[in-house]
């Protein structure tokens, strides 16, 4: 059954159109099609692949992109002042934060989405990011072949299709300050589907910016991605996102040594994976159980967190349900795409009635709809464990999760919230 909803899409790019691009000739407006790449060159940041960067200081990627966003502020390229935005916490057990968007609604025909199938090829005539203009990208991000300690930043490098590398560029519509996005290997015009290098790219970046509070996420096509090439998005929140400090129970622990838990007590039920013998474990792990959820057609977001130490693996079923007519009018018409943000924890209103009326129990409506049945996301965890070569023994599972908090462990970065998590 083809399964499809309209929405709006969200303007990443002042470029962006809901149709189908023009074909052939100059376009005029210094894009990254072969129309305008002649001679366009861009800042080349190369980091090296295995060392953690400690956290106390601000790292040169961290002023690098910055400083380069704040330029693209200056230069007017951003559709809205996202720093005048609202921001609250919503009282409650969970602590969800509503941002009052209103710059994110847009009054246009909604446009139809396919939401029944998690990889698509790649449509060369609709809008992708050889399409942006040269202004709105920041810089080129690559990591070392080599072990090293030392990067390598060169201001004014050429941009080579041939080489095909990933850029770094602002989302002209943010929700938070520094909000970019990251495109791995740009003109190989990859579909929006995760591949090993890529998501260890995204780690290597989380990883260089040395921040626990930039992260980045990942939206699967049926799970709030509408252009179909593969990006990853980032930015900056000055505090966690409850989904970091919700308690999880160890399900596994990898060959690779890396721990695979499942989240308690939140309403979104998913996988947390940490640890690792290497970064590149870590990736790897990740990447598996990711490439096994497209390959089941299985709508999922990623969480890339604590300077990527921490990923969460977040299988999802709301635009399922949304194309099914299974989700109250009350919900769509918040208009809310209850993606990797939402997800987290971070509730992107578009109207001031939604987010003056906004509670902790309107965000668990959401989410209750976003997440898998309990019975569901079982099967989902054997299908992974299978895939990647993994036994789960979930009587014991089960045992364990009746258990008292002994059993439970609290993964955050932030040592005040995780105390206060394991005392409540």
């Amino acid at each position: 059954m083809l399964l499809k909803i309209k929405r709006v899409p969200t303007v990443v790019s002042n470029y962006q159109k809901d149709e189908t691009v023009e074909k052939g000739g100059g376009c005029g407006r210094n894009c990254l099609s072969k129309c305008c790449l002649n001679g366009a060159r861009l800042p080349l940041y190369t980091c090296n692949n295995v060392k953690e960067k400690p956290e106390s200081q601000v790292s040169f990627l961290e002023s690098l992109l910055l400083g380069e966003w704040e330029d693209r502020l200056q230069r007017g390229l951003f559709r809205y002042d996202v720093t005048a935005c609202e921001t609250k916490v919503i009282s409650g057990k969970y602590g969800f934060i509503a941002q009052l968007n209103e710059g994110r609604h847009l009054k246009k025909r909604p446009t139809e989405f396919r939401v029944d199938r998690v990889l698509q090829p790649f449509d060369a005539n609709k809008f992708n990011f050889t399409k942006v203009a040269q202004e709105e990208l920041l810089f080129q991000f690559q990591a070392s072949d080599e072990d090293t300690s030392q990067i390598q930043f060169f201001p004014n490098m050429p941009l080579d299709a041939d080489r095909s590398p990933s850029v770094v560029a602002i989302n002209v519509s943010p929700i938070e300050y520094g909000h970019v996005l990251l495109i791995p290997r740009v003109f190989d015009c990859l579909p929006q589907r995760i591949d090993h290098k890529s998501l260890l790219l995204a780690i290597q970046m989380a990883t260089e910016a040395a921040n626990p509070y930039f992260r980045l996420g990942y939206n699967s096509l049926g799970a709030f991605a509408t252009i179909n090439h593969l990006h990853f998005q980032a930015y900056y929140l000055a505090r966690p996102f409850p989904i970091e400090y919700a308690p999880s129970l160890k399900i596994t622990t990898t060959n690779d040594g890396v721990k695979i838990s499942k989240l308690l007590n939140y309403p979104v039920r998913g996988l947390v994976f940490e640890g690792g013998n290497s970064i590149k474990d870590l990736s790897n792990t990740v990447s598996d159980a990711s490439v096994c959820l497209q390959n089941s057609n299985i709508p999922f977001n990623i969480l890339i967190s604590d300077s990527g130490k921490q990923i969460f693996l977040l299988p999802q079923c709301y635009a399922e349900k949304q194309a099914r007519g299974e989700v109250s009018s009350e919900l769509l018409e918040t208009q809310v795409n209850p993606a990797v943000w939402e997800m987290s924890g971070h509730m992107v209103l578009k109207r001031k009635e939604d987010y003056e009326g906004a509670s902790e129990e309107k965000a668990l409506s959401l989410l209750s709809e976003v997440s898998l049945s309990e019975e569901r996301f079982k099967e989902v965890i054997t299908t992974i464990f299978e895939a990647i070569g993994l036994s789960v023994d979930e009587e014991e599972l089960e045992e364990q999760s009746s258990m008292d908090g002994s059993f439970i462990r609290v993964h955050c970065c932030y040592p005040s919230i995780k105390e206060e998590a394991v005392s409540n």
